[in-house]
């Protein structure tokens, strides 16, 4: 019986469309002037057209990136080191770890920074953004649970106090659309079903400084040889993205629904808002280890997750479901379930199975 993939939040299966755009890609470099060079260049330009096309940008406010960690970083330590010191750096307690360990640091450069709490759904709250504010930076959806965010309001609380927005979009994108009006966005290739690379937007007139020092390379925020297979790949997965979220989203939501009933019904306690991207099914169980769920899970067949896939070594409770008032015993139990685009009925029906025999079993709690 074929595995049931269930960690798409955590990393989406390559789409087709990226393997058939890799298939005759160039191979020279694309800052050399020959022919192979040339070809290199126009496959760049081209997919830098496509990006921005998907996302309704200029093509000088794309830049691509190794990976979305990179592009978070990349915009808030690009803008923060152009502010004056005086202006806090703003962003709440369930955010990203990339995020997070982003102002920490830049707490350790001197910079004012605030980490503002959130509520029981791990929203974000815009009147968090005070006078003092001088760049907010919030994710699109949180990560771990699937809570949107209310982007919109927060652009325009922010703009209107004269604060930069950085979105943190490498959660989400392939299912709902990005608000227009933000300063910076990032984007993670890998949760796109490109498989690697990422990308950022930097609204027109807005400057950043490098990470990398060295070449002019695009537009001389990111020194360096310009990873062409990654942008060729990330063009192709967002333009995907951009022309099929509707549907996609859709048949996501019908089966989340589906998975979130049974993890209920198993008494799992669900976490994330009711608006939240439609592929999420998470929960917390007080009496279950989410680690012992996990393995049970991929002896059967089905590969799930706990949460964010880069704390996923960890044995430290998820810091998103602590900020939501969750207990050490439910953090530590939690169990996010996601669909992708590849999920079909047939899996769902197996899954439910499978969860069912498994979380029906007496709890080995220690």
């Amino acid at each position: 019986m074929q595995r049931i993939f269930l960690d798409d939040a955590g990393g989406a299966p390559i789409l087709p469309e990226v393997a058939a755009a890799l298939r005759d890609l160039p191979a020279g470099n694309a800052s050399s002037p020959h022919s192979e060079g040339r070809a290199a260049r126009a496959a760049l330009d081209r997919a830098r057209d496509l990006t921005a096309e998907a996302l309704g940008a200029g093509r000088t406010e794309i830049t691509f990136t190794a990976s979305g960690t990179e592009a978070v970083n990349l915009a808030l330590f690009g803008a923060a080191r152009r502010l004056p010191r005086s202006g806090t750096i703003l962003t709440w307690a369930a955010e990203h770890q990339a995020v997070l360990g982003a102002v920490r640091r830049l707490q350790a450069e001197g910079h004012r920074v605030e980490i503002a709490p959130v509520d029981h759904a791990a929203r974000a709250h815009p009147d968090a953004i005070g006078p003092s504010t001088a760049l907010a930076s919030i994710g699109l959806a949180n990560n771990e649970v699937g809570t949107l965010q209310p982007v919109r309001e927060l652009i325009d609380r922010a703009h209107k106090l004269g604060a930069l927005v950085h979105v943190d979009a490498c959660a989400g994108p392939r299912w709902i659309p990005i608000p227009h009006g933000a300063d910076l966005v990032s984007f993670s290739g890998h949760k796109l079903g490109s498989g690697r690379g990422g990308a950022l937007y930097v609204k027109d007139g807005v400057r950043i400084d490098p990470l990398l020092y060295g070449g002019p390379q695009e537009w001389g925020r990111r020194a360096g040889h310009e990873d062409v297979a990654s942008a060729v790949a990330f063009a192709a997965s967002i333009t995907v993205c951009a022309r099929e979220r509707q549907v996609r989203a859709s048949t996501a939501h019908r089966l989340s629904t589906a998975l979130r009933s049974l993890l209920a019904g198993l008494g799992g306690e669900l976490t994330g808002a009711v608006e939240r991207l439609p592929n999420f099914a998470s929960c917390a169980f007080e009496d279950r280890k989410g680690e012992d769920m996990l393995l049970a899970l991929d002896i059967a067949g089905i590969a799930a997750s706990s949460g964010s896939a880069c704390a996923s070594g960890s044995l430290d409770p998820s810091h998103v479901l602590l900020a939501m008032g969750l207990s050490l015993d439910a953090a530590l139990g939690s169990l996010r379930l996601t669909t992708g685009y590849a999920t079909t009925d047939d899996e769902i029906a197996r899954a439910r199975d499978i969860i069912s025999s498994i979380l029906t079993r007496s709890p080995a709690r220690a």
